[in-house]
């Protein structure tokens, strides 16, 4: 009886270690006269390739200084498991390089990001079509402090019923945080009064003045930030 309980503890620290919270994402770039040939090959190599831990959801960047270029995220899986993912095998990489690498550009980006879900108000798996990502680097030393002015806004996005993925960079670059608000209504919920302004229910979740507290921590605590717009692509992404 006494091992039995003993497992019943260990139970919610085995489904902690296993949250497939971890994604993988990569940036490319078409040559100008190359996009339908690109996404016919894109759509192939995904559907083929990319199914369970693997899968790839894909989409354009119609804003910011990426925009033009294709958003291809892998996941969500574990550390664990990135562990055993290899190059997924020779089949899949020739198809990449004769395929695919030909029709892109030089210019490419790659990296991770781990979901929070303590700072989201969304889970992972519920996006949608149309979303804003903002890139948010903070300066060292005040990565807590941001962290904590994230919860603030949780409590102002929960208010405003706001569906927001926050993720954490990991090993890919400047330290970020990705804030990525996931329209449910379609960009009609961008429009001037669709919701209360930010600093009224920030201010009503948070406490009179903490507005101003805010504003004084993005002057010292914050690098810079930047923000884009992109749109689902579920005809190029895995079935």
């Amino acid at each position: 009886m006494r091992k039995v309980f003993c497992v019943l503890l260990l139970l919610p620290l085995l489904a902690a270690a296993q949250d497939k919270t971890v994604i993988s994402y990569n940036r490319v770039f078409v040559k100008p006269d190359k996009v339908q040939q690109f996404e016919k090959a894109l759509t192939a190599h995904a559907q083929k390739y990319h199914k369970g831990d693997v899968k790839w959801r894909v989409a354009t960047i119609e804003s910011g200084p990426d925009a033009g270029g294709y958003h291809i995220v892998e996941g969500p899986t574990t550390w664990e498991t990135m562990d055993k993912r290899g190059n997924l095998g020779t089949e899949h990489t020739n198809d990449w390089e004769r395929n695919i690498m030909p029709l892109i550009t030089e210019k490419f980006e790659a990296g991770y990001a781990v979901y929070r879900p303590d700072l989201s108000t969304v889970q992972l798996a519920g996006f949608s079509d149309k979303t804003v990502i903002n890139h948010v680097f903070y300066k060292p030393g005040y990565f807590e402090e941001t962290e904590a002015i994230i919860k603030n806004f949780k409590k102002a996005w929960e208010a405003g019923e706001q569906t927001i993925a926050v993720y954490e960079t990991s090993a890919s670059g400047a330290p970020q945080f990705l804030i990525v608000t996931r329209y449910k209504e379609g960009l009609k919920e961008r429009t001037t009064g669709y919701l209360k302004p930010m600093k009224e229910r920030y201010e009503s979740s948070n406490g009179s003045g903490s507005w101003s507290n805010y504003q004084t921590f993005l002057r010292n605590g914050i690098d810079h930030s930047w923000s884009e717009m992109i749109f689902h692509r579920k005809e190029l992404s895995s079935n």
